[in-house]
């Protein structure tokens, strides 16, 4: 009995240390994401969610698997923080609609002449002005609309991870052909958005970072994210419809 409660008492210390360790974890996180979302999203609750996912991974966290425990504790948070989003849909119809009908017309124009469709000719197309157009890119770079499967049949966002169970705690690899697709549809995005995309995605870099370092500003790194958003959901159509088999 004795020992018993001596584990207990262990297991929950080596659970409070990992869980106190990694809390800068779902700041950092939580900071990183918030910015694809509107502004109503409170910081605060998106780390309330992180934390959660972050004591589920101390909890699950087996380290035969051969993953740090840090990779396998901000796969969890995300998730955890995507799940928490996933409850409310912050954005507005008439966004919903303005960014189907940009991911459609990105689409057409490129089926039909065989290249990127450039800014102005997608706003030619939908008739509207280049306002409007980078009013739309940055409003979907925030939007669940740009998720890589529809939001009425569970929502795929870019960058988003399987969920996953306590079984089978990496089972977010058993989508590789998907991921295959999608990263070949980022090498064949234009430079400048598939850099913006690396930058935000693999580096995990803010919106910010990313402006310094090209040299412009914040809401325009935010229009080249929402532009290139919304060309990988027109590239990647076909592959979530099954025609590409």
């Amino acid at each position: 009995m004795q020992a018993q409660l001596a584990y207990s008492n262990s297991r929950q210390d080596t659970l409070d240390q990992l869980v106190l360790g990694h809390a800068g974890l779902v700041k950092r996180i939580a900071q990183h994401l918030i910015a694809r979302l509107p502004a109503s999203v409170q910081l605060d609750d998106l780390i309330q969610a992180g934390m959660l996912g972050l004591i589920e991974a101390a909890r699950n966290y087996d380290a035969s698997h051969g993953a740090s425990f840090e990779t396998y504790a901000g796969i969890r948070i995300r998730g955890a923080i995507l799940d928490e989003t996933r409850k409310s849909d912050w954005t507005p119809r008439s966004v919903h609609r303005k960014a189907r009908e940009m991911t459609e017309t990105v689409r057409r124009l490129e089926h039909e002449r065989g290249r990127v469709a450039e800014p102005q000719e997608v706003a030619a197309a939908m008739n509207i002005s280049m306002s409007d157009y980078h009013a739309i890119v940055t409003d979907a770079a925030g939007s669940r609309v740009l998720s890589l499967d529809q939001p009425e049949s569970g929502v795929r966002e870019l960058g988003d991870i399987p969920s996953v169970t306590n079984d089978d705690p990496f089972a977010h690899v058993e989508d590789d052909h998907f991921r295959q697709a999608l990263v070949a549809v980022i090498d064949h995005l234009p430079e400048k958005e598939r850099l913006v995309m690396s930058l935000y995605y693999e580096r995990e870099l803010n919106l910010r970072e990313i402006g310094e370092i090209l040299g412009v500003s914040e809401s325009r790194i935010c229009q080249i994210h929402g532009q290139a958003l919304v060309r990988i959901r027109a590239r990647m159509r076909d592959w979530l419809s099954g025609e590409s088999g």
